[in-house]
């Protein structure tokens, strides 16, 4: 799902009409591995790129279209300028609007090149028959000429155009965290349209009933206090000394980042330590009786795992203190993790995905609200304490996301 000078390495770039077709073939499996194609485009149980995933959105239910080349039911008779025109514009080859559910105004930034690669690879897979099913969206948002609207108002079409003050390195984790990657589909938070904020990219947004924490310089509520180096190998390994990745997270790096070559991953920390948030706001103060029964709580049910003080155990289990989804100026993640549990991802490097059981089962929300406002304030801490209205809203979510809502 996913002109600029492409750094040397698998991605160089050469004259196309030179390049072998299997070169073309193995720079577009790189390509859709960075994209995490697969991720969306492959039903649980199903045939890899095959289709048929849900994905919720604040409109109701999209699924995941065929990319295999099957010729009846996927993108067999793509041409390959249908195929750019799908991800360059979101028009499909029948000339109907996609919805950005598939990551369109990301992809866009995209070179034709990497288009042309990237179609070479998805014709190789094994065809699979396997029907398209229909969004499930009422009206008017299921008539699909209303994206042209919305496009109107919220898609700027174009490629990424390398920014000359920059390094090259610096430009290559432009194109891959605003392109490829589309990390802003999540990480950006939206209006009541679905269109970006683009005044606070990748300040932390929702994706897949899931709130993505800030990816920006923050250093309580993003990466501030990351360097490159932790950034890179939380990408690669999916954790580091600061925290581990959980929900739709893991999923990216297991399918996506873990597969990226270093010098990728450090291209990709690099523009991320260059995005500004907002800055850290003052946190009201917390009742003292709350913490106190939160601090108790924490002691029973987490400190076994994460420690008295908070730091964890390294290669085990991630640290609280100072952790970016703990302090995020949203709770929303943090409230999910303690309510359903959650696993860590488990990639080449930490292939164990140890798991966090819920404790929604066990604690009431205002159990839970205590404890997250503990945690939110412990350790020199200082973000908001956490209400029983937002225990109740992660319940919510959780219940609608666990019947395919």
């Amino acid at each position: 799902m996913r002109s600029v000078v492409l750094l040397a390495g698998l991605l160089c770039a050469v004259g196309a009409s030179a390049e072998p077709l299997h070169s073309s073939i193995e720079r577009g499996r790189y390509l859709a591995a960075a994209g995490d194609c697969a991720a969306c485009h492959t039903a649980e149980g199903g045939q890899p790129y095959a289709g048929g995933r849900a994905i919720p959105t604040p409109f109701g239910t999209i699924y995941s279209t065929n990319i295999t080349p099957d010729k009846q039911t996927g993108i067999g008779n793509w041409t390959p300028e249908q195929f750019y025109r799908a991800m360059h514009d979101g028009v499909r080859a029948d000339g109907k609007h996609l919805y950005p559910a598939f990551p369109y105004p990301w992809y866009t930034k995209l070179t034709r090149r990497d288009i042309e690669d990237l179609k070479a690879f998805l014709d190789t897979l094994q065809p699979a028959r396997a029907e398209n099913k229909q969004p499930a969206l009422p009206w008017p948002f299921s008539v699909r000429e209303v994206m042209l609207g919305w496009n109107a108002m919220f898609f700027d079409k174009g490629e990424y155009r390398p920014d000359p003050q920059q390094s090259a390195e610096w430009n290559r984790g432009a194109y891959l965290v605003e392109g490829l990657g589309h990390c802003g589909a999540c990480h950006t938070p939206k209006n009541i349209a679905g269109g970006l904020k683009t005044n606070k990219s990748l300040e932390g947004g929702y994706g897949e009933n899931w709130y993505a924490t800030s990816l920006t310089n923050d250093v309580r509520d993003g990466l501030g206090d990351w360097s490159v180096d932790d950034i890179a190998r939380y990408l690669r390994s999916g954790q580091n000394a600061k925290a581990a990745a959980t929900g739709p997270m893991a999923e990216v790096i297991e399918n996506s980042t873990q597969h990226l070559s270093d010098a990728d991953l450090r291209a990709i920390a690099t523009y991320l330590k260059s995005v500004r948030g907002v800055g850290e706001e003052k946190a009201p103060e917390s009742d003292k009786q709350r913490i106190a029964r939160g601090q108790g709580l924490y002691l029973d049910q987490c400190a076994g795992c994460h420690m008295e003080d908070g730091a964890g155990q390294a290669e085990a289990f991630p640290p609280l203190k100072g952790n970016a989804v703990v302090q995020a100026k949203d709770p929303a993640a943090m409230l999910q993790m303690i309510v359903d549990g959650a696993r860590v991802a488990a990639t080449a490097s930490h292939p164990t995905g140890l798991a966090m059981p819920g404790f929604g089962w066990k604690l009431s929300d205002q159990d839970i609200a205590d404890l997250a406002s503990y945690l939110r304030g412990a350790w020199g801490t200082r973000a908001a304490p956490v209400g029983v209205s937002d225990v109740k809203k992660t319940r919510e979510r959780v219940a609608k996301a666990a019947t395919g809502g």
